[in-house]
């Protein structure tokens, strides 16, 4: 059976539901926006808790969900405005560790379901390991249910005591509206393409992408080791990251005194223009979920070399080139043979898209929430 009618057609009044976010990443923050949608399609009521930043990016208003402004922070007044936004929630549905923690405060000494996504994993270092394992085990237990969109995330949450944990692999949301329709005129695509290659300075040499936060965890550090390798090369590959964060200045350091063809443009916008105009999208990272990047290249036909760690391999499939993380020799060895085989780029952008074509809808990610709601609250 298809969820498609609300409560009001069983002579109930609406399932009434706050999803809860934190700072949010691109990804949790597009399936917020696109389950909320779906939600409010099928006649359920939708508070969303985000701070107001996220809303004037995702437009959370625009598809019929109620956006309640609430910082990202733990601190009581924050926790104060989302107890007062579940005052009359049926189920609270919550998105990343520490949103799920405000949510579990929020909802301290009711018996509203909790359901927490864990769409990524956190990351420390040092004394902050134990703050973590503490946090993530305050979340699992707090949740009547627990959803990872990758397997491992899954077991993670389980061992560290949810009730119940299930993988709930969240859809592909489009990044923009403007990504470059597949019917589109075949000219005015290629047209695209060389024009974004001339403006990144690769109009004669091949273009390698990586998008993400410039942060450790990213492995941005290997990409650059790798990246001498290809200084033989000619013509040397030119490599752009696009992001922003804290990483930043260390990197811009060692691209100018190792003289590397390496350029860092930024956190960027039109992803969907720049992607599809490289030879190879590289994904470096020391763990990943359901990655946007990894989504958006095979589903743009753009070969992609990723790290063989976390939800990747469940994701890609054979759709990709997978090395081990942190071996620059493996990942530089990787991207020459593909630029050297054009065959075997041609065979990873059919079995990339073959791969994509495997992957959730949107409808078929919301009626798997929806079932989930359901279950807790008795709806139907």
């Amino acid at each position: 059976m298809s969820h498609v009618s609300s409560h009001s057609a069983h002579g109930q009044s609406p399932l009434r539901t706050v999803q809860v976010l934190g700072g949010g990443s691109a990804g949790s923050s597009a399936h917020v926006r696109s389950l909320a949608a779906g939600l409010v399609a099928r006649g359920v009521r939708v508070t969303v808790c985000a701070p107001s930043e996220a809303e004037r990016a995702y437009g959370f208003g625009d598809i019929g969900a109620h956006h309640l402004a609430v910082p990202r922070s733990s601190d009581p007044a924050s926790v104060a405005a989302l107890r007062v936004a579940c005052a009359d929630a049926d189920l609270v549905h919550a998105h990343g560790l520490h949103a799920a923690l405000r949510a579990s405060l929020a909802l301290s000494g009711r018996s509203v379901p909790l359901v927490v996504t864990w769409h990524t994993r956190g990351y420390a270092e040092g004394a902050r390991v134990h703050l973590l394992r503490i946090l993530e085990r305050r979340v699992a237990r707090a949740a009547s249910v627990v959803l990872g969109t990758s397997s491992d995330l899954v077991d993670r949450a389980r061992a560290r005591g949810a009730r119940d944990a299930r993988l709930a692999a969240v859809s592909f949301p489009p990044r923009s509206t403007a990504r470059i329709d597949a019917d589109a005129d075949a000219d005015d695509a290629e047209r695209t393409r060389l024009k974004v290659r001339a403006e990144l300075g690769a109009a004669d040499r091949p273009l390698l992408m990586a998008v993400g936060s410039l942060r450790r965890h990213r492995g941005y550090e290997v990409l650059l080791d790798a990246a001498h390798a290809w200084l033989d090369l000619d013509p040397a590959p030119l490599l752009v990251i696009a992001g922003e964060g804290p990483e930043r200045a260390a990197l811009q350091r060692r691209i100018e005194s190792e003289g590397l063809p390496v350029r860092l443009v930024g956190r960027r916008d039109d992803i969907t223009e720049l992607l599809p105009a490289a030879d190879l999208a590289l994904l470096p990272s020391s763990w990943e979920s359901r990655s946007l990047l990894a989504q958006e290249a095979l589903h743009a036909r753009v070969p992609l070399v990723a790290t063989d760690v976390g939800g990747i391999p469940e994701l890609v499939g054979e759709g990709a080139e997978l090395v081990p993380y942190g071996d620059a020799p493996a990942l530089a060895r990787a991207v020459e043979r593909l630029l050297s085989d054009p065959g075997r780029r041609a065979e990873l952008k059919d079995r990339g898209s073959a791969q994509a074509a495997s992957w959730p809808t949107e409808d078929a990610t919301i009626a798997q929430v929806l079932s989930v709601y359901d279950e807790l609250t008795g709806a139907f």
